[in-house]
């Protein structure tokens, strides 16, 4: 497919990236990219529901446009079939109205594919493009294989490609002001009347069992970090809180918010805190993108080996087996993530952020 004389400059730009939440993170680099290479366009991003909580504070994005998965899902279920043309007619038609001139797939999946051969622009580009949805765009962008290792290297190679400075993609998460305000509500009141101590969130909780570190090795790490004078705390989704409590009860100095706050205030609360500690999960994306000093433990999975960022310390040892994703061989020992112990976890923590000064009594 060729595009049908796309503008020069573009007026407006979707970018479509409807999950998952780590990979917005690191697509979020685009907007700081495409904003500086077209500074006279408008950006708008078409996400899930779920996600939009990610990007809406962010005043690069003239909209966040919501893709309605959950509701075309029930409408398939229930074998409304009629109702759900409907609806995807109404989300086309939507799409269409706001006439864009230049849309991105930043997904590469069959649904992606969809949502932007819905816009009609004239110049529609996506990344890899697979379950023939090349089909649907005009441009197919494949970054060569491993030869970028940092942080969002696809979408970086989407972004120079449409003839952005490399130096401008850079991971662009906004905090909004009344997600702050809340994160620090519920901060303080986990707090209580204890005495103010650096705040280090410990991001344990992911999608695949692969991806986990050893629950043991997080309320040792906990404890430690405690004796060092910082103050851990957990942070997950809802799904998370089962195990984040039994991991929690072997610490009794670990503040536990696991499923207290909403994606933004989230967000907000890594803000606040001076340093991450996380499996690969978007809450630890989210601490290399608000600068925070990060250690990231990958095994099974390794998005990446560098943060473009000294903040940022990724651990992964290359085991012959590593990355294998969605594919174990090793019997559930998950050697990968086991030999990451928790005085190696500790040291590159404490090299990125020293311990305090004592702060006297112990809790």
């Amino acid at each position: 497919m060729t595009p049908t004389s796309p503008a020069a400059t573009p007026r407006r730009i979707l970018i479509v990236r409807l999950s998952a939440l780590g990979d917005i993170v690191m697509a979020s680099g685009l907007m700081p990219a495409l904003h500086k290479h077209y500074p006279q366009a408008e950006l708008y991003w078409l996400t899930e529901a779920g996600c939009a909580p990610l990007l809406k504070h962010n005043p690069k994005l003239k909209d966040v446009l919501i893709w309605p998965r959950a509701q075309w899902e029930a409408l398939l279920k229930s074998k409304q079939y009629g109702a759900l043309w409907r609806e995807i007619c109404s989300f086309r038609k939507m799409l269409r109205s706001y006439q864009f001139d230049l849309a991105l797939d930043g997904q590469g999946l069959l649904k992606s594919g969809l949502c932007t051969w819905f816009t009609g622009a004239p110049r529609r580009l996506s990344i890899i493009a697979r379950e023939g949805s090349h089909l649907l765009v005009h441009e197919r962008v494949v970054p060569p294989p491993g030869a970028d290792i940092r942080i969002g290297s696809e979408y970086r190679y989407l972004a120079t490609y449409l003839g952005a400075a490399e130096t401008d993609f850079q991971l662009d998460l906004a905090v909004g002001a009344q997600p702050r305000q809340r994160a620090q509500q519920v901060l303080q009141q986990a707090l209580g009347t204890a005495p103010v101590r650096p705040l280090v969130v410990l991001c344990p909780f992911t999608t695949r069992p692969q991806k986990h570190w050893v629950e043991d090795n997080w309320a040792q790490l906990a404890q430690q970090l405690w004796q060092q004078g910082f103050q851990p705390l957990f942070l997950g989704g809802p799904a998370d809180q089962e195990a984040a409590q039994r991991i929690a009860s072997a610490c009794p100095n670990l503040i536990n918010l696991t499923g207290k706050l909403k994606l933004d205030e989230s967000v907000a609360l890594i803000s606040l805190c001076q340093q991450l500690i996380g499996v690969d999960t978007g809450l630890t994306h989210m601490g290399t993108a608000l600068r925070l000093p990060t250690v990231a433990l990958f095994g099974s999975t390794r998005p990446y080996l560098s943060s473009g960022t000294p903040t940022t310390h990724v651990m992964y040892d290359a085991l012959p087996c590593s990355p294998c994703r969605r594919r174990p061989t090793c019997d559930g020992r998950f050697d990968c993530m086991k030999q990451l112990t928790v005085e190696r976890v500790l040291a590159q923590a404490n090299a990125l952020l020293p311990p305090p000064a004592p702060t006297g009594a112990q809790r």
